[in-house]
């Protein structure tokens, strides 16, 4: 059978396996363990509980596979019958209602962007402190910290696997990080002369589009992190950057007041 974990993962769960049994008292399935799993030593603290929490985690997870279907059935009835319009409806099913689920906390700056992964339960924030931050937001858990920018992270995205992760920032340069194994910055783009505003993926993966407060708009090649391609133009800062979904354009927007449209494989503006 094919094993589905990477080597890390199977080791944390390894890990917390092990943390289970020593808190439980089954010490001699503990000891068969670490044999068989060639894992010496303590384990560490912070598997604790780790498995009870991946654990409940599922079970919240079934929960709402189940009312997601019951939802679905209901949705594909009323889509039969005759759907009915907002105001036939109570507002509490659709209107958002404080408290809300989970307040994350722990950025130590103003918190600048934040997006959901596209495959994970996962958000993703970026801030001021110059840090990215992963949470969980099924659990409400922190997971983890990507640090790597000296200044305020501007913006991030994902490409469509979910395998990549970009970031930009006011230190002048553009990230990207494994966002599969080890969420490590794998290559770093530096060419824009100012405040890196903007970034996103052209739909296909294989390029990364910014804009920047030097008025610019630069294409990168993922593979080998150079620049391939500068936009220029607007006459004021380039405050954001998005593309169409085919990647055959670019639209940004500007402090000269103007929103351009650029053909990706001329550099015209439309």
């Amino acid at each position: 059978m094919k094993m589905v974990l990477s080597q890390r993962q199977r080791e944390e769960l390894n890990k917390a396996v092990a943390d289970y049994l020593s808190s439980n008292g089954y010490l001699t399935a503990l000891e068969g363990l670490k044999k068989d799993a060639d894992m010496p030593g303590e384990v560490e603290r912070k598997y604790g509980g780790l498995l009870e929490k991946k654990w409940t985690s599922v079970i919240r997870l079934q929960k709402k596979v189940l009312e997601l279907e019951s939802k679905l059935s209901e949705a594909e009835k009323e889509y039969i019958e005759g759907a009915p319009t907002r105001a036939k409806r109570s507002p509490t099913e659709w209107i958002p209602r404080v408290p809300e689920k989970f307040c994350l906390s722990g950025h130590r700056g103003p918190v600048t962007k934040v997006i959901f992964h596209p495959i994970y339960n996962l958000a993703v924030s970026a801030s001021e402190d110059a840090t990215i931050k992963v949470w969980d937001f099924e659990t409400g858990e922190y997971e983890r910290s990507l640090k790597g920018h000296t200044d305020s992270v501007q913006d991030i995205a994902f490409d469509s696997s979910g395998k990549l992760l970009v970031s930009c920032s006011a230190d002048l340069s553009i990230k990207l990080w494994d966002f599969q194994q080890t969420y490590q910055c794998v290559k770093t783009m530096h060419g824009h002369d100012h405040n890196v505003s903007s970034v996103t993926f052209v739909p296909s993966g294989d390029f990364v589009v910014s804009s920047s407060r030097d008025k610019s708009i630069k294409v990168w090649e993922v593979a080998t992190g150079y620049c391939v391609k500068t936009f220029t133009g607007h006459r004021e800062w380039v405050r954001m950057v998005r593309v169409s979904p085919d990647g055959s354009y670019i639209a940004s927007c500007s402090n000269d007041h103007t929103v351009r449209v650029w053909v990706m494989a001329s550099k015209e503006c439309k």
